[in-house]
Order: structure tokens, then sequence, then C-alpha cells
């Protein structure tokens, strides 16, 4: 009888296909998931440790499910990813409960150390000191997501080193994936019967950067996925802003397959901070290419998120950033309170701002968001929007939900579907009928 294991996969999408990997490499080793952690004989916890409230998140996790020993001593709890890269040691030392602890490599290896573990091998830690791992399309992956919607992890690591940033660190630099191993993974994931499949990586826009001159890019890979593939919908996440190419912008203004969504993390628009954050680029660059983008792409939707409270951040800075947004009023946009981190750059510099004076700029730039999103969604009413169909709603069973193009699964807000009959994956054209501050109503039309 095989033994059943579960899986909570914390983080960002990219964490969620290591999750995938493990899934995949488990299965194949004769696990059978399992979808409530008491079934499982094994329970595995993939971690994101990014940031102090990512941390607090995975903790509380694997207390609770740690608990679940009292009851079943023969429990295996496992816990990956980038807490353990941070953390090492230290976790073994305060989490006494966790069976193993793997970091961001080896994680592929899970069945084998299952196997030792169950023989008496000690190998209560499994830590690479310099991440290396790139995944492949000769790897068993087993998608998580609804069947018509999937991740492609095009590269590992990032090289920017941004002062407030940890990932370098526990994720290792740029490493991008060959161009062809990524074409037939595509093609397989388009086998599953996806149609929207969302690129991800660090950075999106260095992919192929590790490659030197000759090397291919970006836009030869999204060449490459419109030739040899016919999934629909390509969209992309985590696009740097100064390697947002005039190359790219015609690429995409000339396939409507590639979405017209741009997902710029900006992280501020004071000159001063940007320069602190060491972000390559100052708010006339940000103006020239959100000109850039609108002018040969007047539909696209641009996406962002800004830090607040970063050390030495003062109001005229809050105010650059309000007055920035009033003005060029980007689609959809999250915002961070800063998050000091040791092992940071950012950490040693002086005039760190109190908790109370980050979430109060936090909550006064979303509030301005939130007005300038919900006028973008009033203009759209009456618009006919192609929509793809993700199931049920959530919030009641009497309404289907879907996403346009200009709203990332996950991420972004949806549209309820207040008419018609459709299946997860279907592509459809609604008029929209209603909107909110994040989410649209819309119906077919006859």
């Amino acid at each position: 009888m095989p033994k059943k294991i579960f899986m909570v996969s914390l983080g960002c999408p990219k964490n969620l296909v290591d999750s995938e990997l493990m899934l995949g490499s488990l299965t194949k080793s004769g696990y059978e998931v399992c979808e409530s952690p008491e079934e499982a004989a094994v329970i595995v916890v993939n971690t994101c440790g990014f940031i102090k409230s990512a941390v607090e998140e995975a903790i509380d996790e694997i207390l609770a499910l740690s608990s679940l020993k009292e009851n079943q001593p023969s429990l295996t709890l496992v816990v990956t990813g980038c807490l353990v890269q941070r953390y090492g040691d230290e976790l073994k030392e305060s989490l006494p409960e966790v069976d193993l602890f793997i970091g961001t490599d080896g994680f592929v290896d899970l069945p084998i150390r299952l196997l030792e573990l169950e023989k008496g091998v000690p190998v209560k830690i499994d830590l690479a000191k310099t991440p290396s791992f790139l995944m492949d399309s000769s790897q068993n992956r087993q998608v998580s997501t609804p069947s018509h919607r999937a991740y492609l992890k095009i590269s590992e690591g990032c090289s920017n080193n941004c002062s407030y940033c940890l990932i370098p660190s526990l994720r290792g630099r740029q490493r991008s994936r060959s161009l062809d191993d990524l074409i037939v993974e595509a093609g397989e994931l388009e086998k599953l019967g996806v149609k929207e499949l969302t690129l991800v990586g660090q950075d999106v826009t260095a992919y192929g950067v590790d490659f030197g001159k000759k090397g291919a890019r970006l836009t030869d890979l999204l060449a490459g996925l419109l030739d040899n593939t016919s999934i629909p919908w390509l969209r992309m996440l985590y696009l740097y802003p100064n390697r947002i190419s005039e190359a790219l912008l015609e690429l995409m203004a000339m396939n409507p397959r590639l979405l017209p969504y741009f997902d710029i993390p900006l992280q501020h628009a004071s000159d001063r901070i940007l320069s602190s954050m060491n972000r390559p680029y100052r708010q006339k660059d940000i103006v020239d290419l959100l000109k850039r983008i609108r002018t040969v792409m007047p539909q696209a939707a641009i996406r962002s998120t800004f830090i607040v409270g970063f050390p030495g951040e003062k109001e005229e800075d809050v105010a650059q950033l309000e007055n920035f947004l009033a003005e060029y009023r980007l689609d959809n946009v999250g915002v961070f309170a800063y998050s000091n981190e040791d092992g940071c750059a950012a950490a040693a510099f002086p005039d760190h701002c109190p908790e109370e004076i980050k979430e109060e700029r936090r909550q006064r730039i979303m509030a301005l968001q939130k007005d300038i999103s919900w006028q973008h969604n009033k203009n759209r009413i009456g618009r006919l929007e192609k929509v793809i169909v993700e199931g049920v709603s959530p919030e009641t069973d009497l309404l289907l939900e879907g996403r346009t193009y200009y709203q990332a699964p996950e991420i972004d807000g949806c549209v309820y579907i207040n008419s018609g009959t459709f299946n997860p994956g279907d592509i459809v054209e609604l008029q929209i009928t209603e909107a909110h501050p994040y989410d649209l109503v819309g119906e077919v039309v006859d």
C-alpha cells in the first residue's frame, strides 16, 4: 500500500513549481498525494523565508502540523525551501519536531532522503552552501494548478543585488534554463490542457543574460513559444524595469497571444530611495518606460509593487510616490511595508522608520490606489472583454468566475460571470456590466 503524502506550498509561484517537482518525484517513487494532513504518513512544508511575515507564516504552519505527531508518532515532517536555506542549523535546534530539513537545492532527491530516514541514516539537514539547482523538463512535475493554467519557471536565482533583498543568498545567482528545454516543457504543459502559461523567474527580463552575448534572450524564448505551441494566453511576471527593451515591446504588440500585461516591480518613485535600494533606474526612466509601453500598446495593463518605510524614507519621498501614482495611474498595485532582514545591506542603514509609520504610509498609498483601480474598472463598463473561465466562484456557487488579460491568477482581481454555462479553461467574450475596486461583473451578450 503506497504511503500518503501531504504538501503545503507557501510563498510565490516560483516556489509552487518547486513543490510540484517534489510531488512529481514522490509520486514517481510510489507515494500517493492525499487531501488532508491527518491522512498522511509524510507531510512536506515548502517554505518562503524572504521577509519576516513569510518566516512567521512558515513557523506557524510547521508548528500546527507538528502537533499531529501527538496522535501519530510515526508521522514524518519535512521542511524545505528558503526558510531552511536562510536559517539552517538554527531551525534544527529550535524545531526538533521536524525530521528533515532541505534547503533550496536537493529537494528533488526527497524520496532518497526519506528512504535514508527509514533506514536510520542521520540526514537531519541537507543544505547547499551555494545554491546551484536548475530544473529541466526531464524531471517529473505534478502540476497542482487548475488544468487550464500553469507556470513555466524559466530561470533560477538573481544577480540584481537590491539592498533590501535576500534572494541572491537564498537562491544563488541568475541561472537560465535552455530555450530548447523550456519549449519542450511548454509543449508538455499544452498537452495537459494548459490555455494560460505564465513565465516566472526572479527576474524574467534577465533570461539568458548569463548565456553571454550570443545566447538566447527573452524575445527569443517568446518567439520559440509562439512558433512551437498553440497556447492562447502567454503571460509574464516579474519584469525588471530597465530590461524591457523595444524589441520586447514590438514582439508583444505584434502577437496577441503575448498578453499586454506588464508586472513591473518598481519599488518606489523617489530617486533618493531608489538609489538607496540599489535599483539601477530613476523616476525619469520609469516615466519614459510607461510612456513607451502606452504608446506601443495603449491597451496595456501595468501592475507594480512598492515598498514604503524604507530606511531614510521621509514624507517628501512618500509624497513623490503619491504624486507619481496619481499622475500615471497604474492598473494594479501592491504596497508593502519595508521588512528589515538581517543579511541585507539595508539592515545596516540609518534612520529606520517606526512600524506604525510604515503601516500608516502603506494604508495611505493603498487607499489612493484603490480609487485609481476603481476608476479604471468603471471605465471598463460596457466593454467586450475576453475572459478565461476559472470555474465556480468561491464566493457563491451561483456565479462562475474568470479573469481578463489584465488580471493575473492569484494576484489581481476577477470577473464574476452572471450568465452562461462554461467550463474551466474556456475563453469567452463577455460584456462588463458592473465595476468594483478590484473585481468586475460580466455577462454573455446575445
